[in-house]
């Protein structure tokens, strides 16, 4: 009888299931440190905390290795809702901190993170309404949607590796009154900054290309804004209901602006609409300095909107 020959094909399945197990089988379940103080998951050849065996309180600093592994990450969820946690100090080494790993730590009012940190998940400092403070590690490439979302932060540096501001990222931060976006920045998301009534200013960075759906919504402190050549496209109400806004510059670039990007004087919104209070005024006084021909000179006319051309 002919001996069938081993295909590379079926070779190279063969070694990916291999792999696969060998990856399940070092994945361990979670456990106790020999001291009894924190839990984790061992990853790889590094330690992801996933909280403390008993509630944390006070100030915390996270060990930077337990029982004889780095510990590299913060898992989800990992001192979510710790009411009575008020600082934490995370060590060198650490790389990511998950999705809601200190959400709703409500009298959190500071905290240090390491410079090796590179990742920050979805919601992981949600209503943090104390925290006023945070330093963003200049190598931090990735910060997900709502992670500052609710917080006490007064000002904020968005690293130039993040790529884009994610969805929501500081919205609801009311006391939010001063941002720098690095240069890098390619886009500014969906209710990045919704209802950042504080926010007095904005600087946009001529890397961003685009300004997502309610992006500004309602930040009434806004008085002026110049959106940098290279934007291409604003979403509906990115600027809408901002009731202190006087002057928006729109650059030649445009080319797509969303419905009421930018609202007309005495524009208002219905309740049930947009928003939960019974109404939210737009602005009075806006005057869009626009390019002839363009996008901003077409959105002006259709909504009604004094316009000035710029100066050539």
């Amino acid at each position: 009888m002919r001996r069938k020959r081993w295909k590379p094909k079926m070779a190279g399945m063969l070694l990916l299931l291999l792999a696969l197990f060998l990856v399940v089988g070092n994945a361990e379940e979670e456990k106790a440190d020999a001291g009894g103080r924190w839990t984790y998951v061992l990853e790889g050849s590094g330690i992801t905390i996933t909280g403390c065996v008993d509630e944390p309180y006070g100030d915390l600093a996270l060990p930077g290795e337990l029982d004889g592994y780095p510990v590299t990450g913060v898992g989800p969820g990992a001192f979510e809702m710790c009411l009575e946690l008020t600082g934490v100090s995370v060590p060198e080494g650490v790389k990511s901190i998950g999705p809601a790993a200190f959400g709703y730590c409500e009298n959190l009012t500071r905290i240090i993170l390491p410079e090796s940190l590179t990742s920050i998940g979805e919601s992981a400092f949600y209503s943090c309404y104390n925290l006023t403070d945070i330093a963003i590690p200049a190598g931090v490439e990735s910060i997900s949607a709502g992670a500052f979302m609710g917080t006490g932060l007064t000002s904020a540096v968005v690293p130039p590796g993040v790529g884009g501001i994610a969805d929501e990222l500081f919205s609801h931060c009311s006391r939010l009154f001063h941002v720098v976006i690095s240069e890098g920045v390619t886009s500014i998301g969906d209710s990045a900054f919704y209802r950042c009534g504080g926010l007095a200013g904005i600087s946009v960075p001529g890397s961003v290309t685009s300004i997502g759906e309610f992006a500004f919504f309602r930040c009434a402190g806004l008085e002026s804004v110049v959106i940098p050549e290279g934007v291409t496209c604003i979403g509906s109400h990115a600027f809408a209901a901002c009731a202190g806004l006087s002057g928006v510059t729109i650059p030649a670039s445009v080319t797509s602006i969303g419905d009421r990007a930018f609202d007309a004087p005495g524009a208002v919104y219905i309740a049930d609409e947009i928003d939960e209070e019974e109404w939210v005024y737009g602005s009075g006084s806006l005057i869009l300095t626009v390019t002839e021909g363009g996008a901003g000179e077409w959105f002006a006319k259709e909504n009604h909107i004094p316009y000035v051309f710029a100066v050539k």
